[in-house]
């Protein structure tokens, strides 16, 4: 890392041993009236890996912009979702920010984003997927822009999961053929096969779909029964009670970072992720880590899908919208910079860096190219951004099953509970 980012570089080996809270991470940047420099700030949620990547790039945005200096700022993802909803709520959103597709609705409808359409001076889009770059808008109006590309994963230690002599996680594989083998796993290693999938709202959108149906209706409704809920609830809880899973207690610690999931802690032989995050279980796991498409529903159709890993943005009241275009514009536009990122958000949506930075990418990231690659042209187009109330529902989803993983409600209980919940929140 370059010797003038003293303070970030520090500021990062903080937050390597404090992972879940927001590091403030040094430097200043371009020039506004009276000759001094702007100072824009830059956040955005991931692992170390990215962080030291991004770190970089920063570096050399600077360099190029010396009259802009950028305060970055990393956290897991929960912390970061945290953090940016009191930010905004308190008219206090970074200058440039790191979105989920589950934030623009919110964001946008709530006055938070920056209508980017109108900074095509600093900003073009030109190399950009348009199906992709519609996914950043609400109303018409470009309030996010993707940054990469990424599709959901069984994210496994081959190492570990070889030695049980269990057959490897495949293509096209049902969400009952996953069940046998993560049961298959737990029985001869001892410990279980795969985090409780129960919990995470984002399985049970692939097994949803796998079905034909979907987490929301075009109109911003919820597009699944309470009976929908309570059979997939009841498949996950009762491969908790077997053992094949991992129990409520190492669950519920999980906070958006690699290191505290089963796998992260070695307390469990495989997890479910987004591809290119994936990467931060790399020096936790090590060479043993691969990557296997989700399960698909017994007639064979996938859940999966591939969608903009996640988007960049603007504050609305930043002071300098063009100097944040002109960062937006490095981060998914220049070739250096996306050399020094790699796949860390997944593989790039500017096509012409796709076919540039793919053949020289190097360790993880060959994994995350080759991994796209196989499921090429066999998934679904990704649903429209949900509604504004998604990201709430999220937090209420986990909440809910944490009741069903320690036995305080029965799956149909906890299924009536978040759908009513869900119904009030989207109306």
């Amino acid at each position: 890392m370059p010797g003038h980012r003293t303070k970030r570089s520090c500021a990062l080996l903080l937050a390597l041993a404090l992972s879940a809270l927001l590091t403030a991470c040094g430097g200043s940047d371009d020039t506004s009236g009276g000759g001094g420099k702007v100072t824009l700030r830059y956040t955005w949620w991931g692992n170390p890996d990215r962080a030291a990547r991004t770190d970089q790039a920063v570096a050399l945005f600077e360099k190029r912009h010396p009259g802009i200096d950028v305060q970055t700022s990393f956290a897991g993802y929960d912390a970061y979702k945290q953090k940016l909803a009191t930010q905004a709520a308190g008219g206090d959103a970074p200058d440039v920010m790191q979105l989920d597709y589950r934030m623009i609705d919110q964001y946008a409808s709530g006055g938070v984003l920056l209508d980017l359409g109108e900074r095509s001076a600093e900003l073009s889009t030109a190399e950009i997927d348009k199906g992709l770059l519609a996914t950043g808008r609400l109303g018409g109006t470009q309030y996010a822009i993707p940054m990469a590309r990424g599709t959901e994963a069984v994210v496994y230690d081959a190492v570990r999961w070889k030695a049980t002599g269990v057959p490897l996680p495949r293509a096209g594989w049902t969400w009952d053929e996953w069940a046998d083998r993560v049961r298959e796993v737990a029985r001869v290693s001892g410990e279980p096969g795969s985090i409780d999938p129960g919990q995470s709202e984002d399985c049970f959108e692939v097994w949803l779909r796998g079905q034909g149906k979907s987490l929301y209706t075009p109109d911003g409704g919820l597009g699944f029964t309470a009976d929908d809920l309570t059979r997939w609830w009841t498949f996950a809880d009762g491969l908790r009670r077997e053992g094949a899973v991992s129990p409520a207690e190492q669950t519920t610690q999980i906070d958006g970072s690699v290191e505290n999931t089963p796998l992260g802690r070695g307390k469990a032989v495989s997890d479910f992720n987004w591809d290119a995050p994936s990467s931060g279980f790399q020096d936790l796991v090590g060479k043993g880590l691969t990557l296997a498409p989700m399960p698909v529903w017994q007639d064979g159709t996938p859940g999966q899908y591939f969608k903009p890993s996640m988007f960049i943005g603007a504050g609305a009241n930043t002071s300098h919208p063009a100097e944040a275009a002109r960062l937006i514009d490095f981060m998914v536009n220049d070739k250096e910079a996306a050399k020094i990122l790699g796949a860390t958000r997944g593989i790039p949506v500017n096509e012409s860096i796709r076919r540039d930075v793919v053949p020289g990418l190097e360790g993880f990231d060959t994994t995350v190219a080759a991994y796209q690659s196989s499921v090429e042209g066999t998934l679904d187009a990704p649903p429209q951004a949900p509604p504004a109330g998604d990201s709430a529902l999220q937090n209420t989803f986990t909440r809910d099953y944490d009741q069903v993983s320690f036995g305080r409600m029965s799956p149909r209980e906890a299924a009536e509970n978040y759908v009513t919940e869900a119904k009030a929140e989207l109306r």
